[in-house]
């Protein structure tokens, strides 16, 4: 059976896991796709990150609901407080969250709601609309990266070492892809 040694590596040596091995869906759908169709490093790798990205956002949410946020809401919290005078242009601000106009009023409009930022208008341009960090939406950014940093944003099993190259990977990927 072709790549059965790299499957067993993983747990995987038959159709039926071992009882004393955990089943890893996603090693078994590569096992059968290099068996069934050809090359499965890239539908591997993509089933991975898929799969990653859903358990990192639920460690992340599972941190920042007590704090009331999404991560939408936390990231553009966290950009109000890296600019300089604690508030940006909306459109700025939708720019480099890579949010759609509707997206970045919503978010902002839930922010307001909950006190935590506020609308401004700009001190030289009427056209624009500024985003203010509140001294409420200054702590609530405290506590929520705290609980954030607690669970290491729910990075587990890997050390600084491994983030740093998956860091690296995942840089060069999105730079291949033109998402900068």
């Amino acid at each position: 059976m072709g790549g059965s040694a790299a499957a067993s590596v993983r747990g995987v040596s038959s159709d039926i896991a071992s009882p004393d091995e955990p089943f890893d869906l996603i090693a078994r759908a590569s096992q059968i796709w290099r068996e069934r169709i050809g090359p499965s490093e890239s539908m591997e790798a993509v089933t991975n990150v898929m799969r990653v990205q859903q358990i990192l956002q639920a460690a992340v949410d599972e941190s920042l609901r007590p704090h009331g946020l999404t991560f939408a809401r936390y990231e553009a919290l966290v950009m109000l407080s890296f600019s300089s005078r604690d508030s940006l242009p909306m459109r700025i601000m939708g720019e480099r969250l890579q949010l759609h106009p509707t997206s970045i009023t919503n978010i902002v409009d839930r922010l307001e709601a909950d006190g935590l930022a506020q609308r401004l208008p700009h001190p030289t341009d009427r056209r624009t609309t500024l985003v203010a960090l509140t001294p409420s939406g200054r702590a609530r950014l405290t506590a929520a990266t705290s609980s954030v940093l607690l669970t290491d944003f729910g990075f587990v099993g890997l050390d600084n070492g491994e983030l740093q190259l998956l860091s690296v990977l995942m840089t060069k990927l999105r730079k291949a892809a033109g998402d900068f």
